[in-house]
């Protein structure tokens, strides 16, 4: 037999006869056809033959499922000293064969425990296309040009290209490695303290909506988490509502509702000119049907950069109350369009104005929190008794998603924003990071100049945040990708964050070659 496995001996009589490695080869020519079995799954071979007037089993099992026979070939020695080739099923008296014991457990035969072909039940599983900026990210660390540009990935870099933990995140870290006492669970709704000091960033100190305990926030993992948990609340809570999104908006948007098994729509944000398009926008939004949800981007939306104006948030608002809509609003830079506070203008406007809001918040950005996972989702309700019933079917969600949220992040976050020299630290240092992708912005605006280019993306100066919707075409991308090492996605959406400030010059050179 070819790579067969002898079976191990399953009863043994003290009495019963050995059947010598001499005696094995003519007693097996003397034994009619091989009984073919399957145990477990597992093929086996088995012969039953005469011996000394006891009945023998001899089985072999191939460990492969594949079962061939050799003429002549029998196996080798016993693996147990002891040990015969064959199992003794019984004698020929019919009486029960006492159990032998290895070790003081029950010996079993070797093809049971040997595993076999079995059911592939992952066979038919296909592979999903990789997400476009992962393949990117690796692409841009292929490459090999010392002179090359990430402009892909959605994460804030200094002027040294790192993505860096702010000062005040670490002096806050430094503070809770000291103090703290315990990793114990922080409950469904997280921090209490992050809960807190959340509300206070996104809707003022001086909310009403804070005083009346008609706002509160459950702590997600990141922003996503907070929109997941959006997602989840909507499908479940408010049956039948879809959502509408901006088109464009930030892909990952699309895919979370449509998983939570929301009816996604889109209303037109940008046209083609590569412009924001409000009128539009506004004619869209007239006919959304009454109750549905509409998610807006609070500032530096994602992924064009135009951002609306006081009087476009004003006309916006009358639609939503008019259509009796829910908003959702998504703010995930808090403090990189036009400052902290002013970033808030739309947010705290909607909440003012309506009764009922939903906000998602992110620390990934202004905290520089990207692996903490730190984020909210901040319920304004009518008062404070419908608040209690909205957050109790939020931890209901949560529940089943995460169980608890991480608390890393949150403590930070509760940590710079509770203490006032390191909040003030903390302000600071985002105020840096909003500067430096302005002059990025500007910079670049003057670098095309030169080559004419100046007018043609003027829009690049007046948008907001970290990313740009450039304009250019799917063709001139790869362009820059192919021949000037310039990594962005094909949407044309760049992360102007990512623009090494010494280098503006030769990518406005390279620019300017795919536009010609």
């Amino acid at each position: 037999m070819n790579a067969l496995n002898q079976a191990h001996c399953e009863a043994c009589r003290a009495d019963a006869p050995q059947v010598s490695d001499e005696e094995l080869p003519v007693l097996i020519k003397q034994i009619p056809d091989w009984n073919i079995e399957v145990r477990d799954g597992v093929m086996q071979l088995e012969k039953v033959f005469l011996f000394k007037n006891f009945k023998f089993a001899l089985a072999f099992t191939n460990a492969m499922g594949e079962i061939s026979e050799a003429e002549g070939h029998h196996p080798g020695p016993a693996h147990r000293v002891g040990q015969s080739h064959c199992d003794l099923v019984e004698p020929l008296d019919q009486r029960p064969a006492p159990q032998r014991l290895h070790h003081g457990r029950a010996h079993r035969r070797s093809g049971q425990r040997r595993r076999g072909p079995q059911v592939m039940h992952f066979d038919a599983i296909g592979r999903v296309p990789g997400d476009p900026i992962l393949g990117l990210m690796e692409a841009y660390a292929q490459d090999s040009n010392p002179r090359k540009f990430d402009l892909g990935v959605g994460v804030y870099k200094d002027a040294q290209g790192l993505t860096p933990i702010p000062q005040s995140v670490k002096l806050a870290e430094q503070r809770l490695v000291d103090r703290q006492t315990t990793k114990t669970y922080i409950g469904g709704h997280g921090d209490a303290a992050f809960g807190k000091v959340i509300n206070e960033l996104v809707l003022g100190v001086d909310s009403t909506l804070i005083t009346e305990k008609r706002a509160g926030a459950t702590q997600t993992p990141g922003g996503t988490g907070a929109l997941r948990l959006s997602a989840d609340f909507i499908a479940q809570c408010l049956p039948g509502r879809g959502i509408w999104l901006s088109n464009p908006t930030w892909p990952i948007h699309e895919t979370i509702y449509a998983t939570a098994g929301l009816k996604v729509s889109h209303y037109p944000y940008v046209g083609s000119d590569n412009r924001l398009d409000i009128e539009a926008m506004l004619a869209t939004l007239d006919l959304i049907p009454k109750g549905d949800v509409i998610l807006l981007h609070a500032c530096c939306h994602n992924p064009t950069g135009f951002d609306l104006s006081h009087e476009d948030w004003r006309r916006v608002l009358e639609v939503v109350r008019r259509r009796e809509l829910l908003p959702l609003i998504d703010f995930a830079y808090q403090g990189f369009g036009d400052g902290l506070e002013q970033d808030a203008w739309a947010v705290r406007l909607f909440a003012a104005e309506l009764p009922e809001l939903l906000i998602t918040s992110s620390c990934s950005k202004n905290f520089g929190l990207y692996c903490d996972r730190t984020g909210a989702l901040i319920v304004c309700a009518k008062d404070a008794e419908k608040l209690t019933d909205i957050r109790s079917q939020l931890a209901n969600i949560a529940r089943n998603l995460w169980s608890t949220p991480p608390d890393h992040g949150a403590a930070v976050v509760a940590t710079i924003l509770g203490d006032p020299e390191l909040k003030g630290l903390w302000i600071d240092e985002v105020e840096a990071m909003r500067l430096r992708i302005a002059q990025l912005r500007s910079g670049l605006l003057q670098s095309l100049e030169p080559h004419g280019l100046r007018e043609r993306f003027a829009h690049i100066g007046v948008q907001r945040g970290m990313f740009s919707y450039t304009g250019l075409t799917p063709a001139q991308v790869k362009n820059l990708r192919d021949n000037h090492s310039v990594y962005m996605v094909n949407s044309g959406r760049a992360n102007v964050a990512g623009i090494d400030a010494t280098r503006l010059d030769l990518l406005a050179q390279a620019i300017a070659d795919v536009c010609k």
